[in-house]
């Protein structure tokens, strides 16, 4: 339920660059959809443009806009923690990989970073994955799973900083209520799955009974019209029938 952008200047290998960082936290699979509206805002809010020159002209571009997912469930078809998905270009006539920045390209696409969350559980592989193991939610320690047992010692140096930021922030009245609203707000939003869900369940029941039905007495039509000696043909036609189906009558 919880979303945060800003504008950063980060420092890649071509010097430094303005980018906008989109966070997006999804406890359900069904928040697809409401990522792509917050996409759509950002790309059509003026806000998130600049003015750069390019081939001594001036231009208005926008702001190249990075997205990271948190997401609190596991991905249909792959358990990897943590997901790049960067952008090539590519000549699709010779092949050719290009090794250019055009400002067409980047205003409209970007990239993006995913982290499953339950993939986390205790894996420290490479640097990265170190990082994002303070959020590791295998480690809770209270019924809430508000709290996380984090012990500073086992993280790098470097890493420490954000940890006790987030101690610190855990301490604070508001975000403890801010939790706490969330949790409500997320616990009525699975009331409301769970009620959608079978009601769906329902009405494709429905559907499959009256199918059923609808197709007994399509059944019950062709058999009274074979009775009576009306041919294959007319029987097909008037109830949808195969041949072979009113063949095996």
């Amino acid at each position: 339920m919880y979303r945060l952008d800003f504008s950063a200047t980060i420092k890649t290998g071509d010097g430094l660059k303005q980018v906008l960082i989109e966070i997006q936290k999804a406890k359900f699979a069904t928040d697809i959809m409401r990522f792509r509206g917050y996409l759509g805002s950002q790309y059509s809010n003026k806000n998130n443009t600049k003015i750069d020159t390019i081939n001594n002209h001036s231009r208005r571009i926008g702001i190249p806009i990075i997205g990271i997912y948190f997401l609190g469930h596991k991905l249909d078809n792959t358990d990897a923690s943590i997901i790049g998905v960067k952008r090539n270009y590519k000549d699709l006539v010779t092949g050719e990989q290009l090794h250019v920045k055009e400002s067409f390209i980047e205003s409209l696409t970007h990239d993006s970073d995913v982290i499953q969350i339950p993939s986390l559980a205790q894996k420290r592989r490479n640097d990265l994955e170190k990082l994002l193991s303070i959020f590791d939610q295998s480690m809770y320690v209270d019924a809430e799973h508000h709290i996380l047992n984090i012990k500073e010692e086992e993280y790098p140096e470097k890493h420490r900083s954000l940890i006790r930021r987030l101690q610190a922030a855990i301490l604070e009245p508001e975000m403890r209520k801010q939790m706490e609203i969330e949790d409500g707000i997320l616990g009525e939003f699975e009331d409301m799955q769970r009620v959608i869900m079978q009601q769906r369940q329902e009405i494709a029941e429905v559907k499959s009974e009256a199918k059923r039905e609808a197709g007994e007495a399509k059944k019950n039509v062709a058999r009274n019209l074979k009775t009576a000696g009306v041919t294959i043909t007319i029987i097909m036609q008037a109830t949808g029938l195969s041949r072979e189906e009113i063949d095996d009558m």
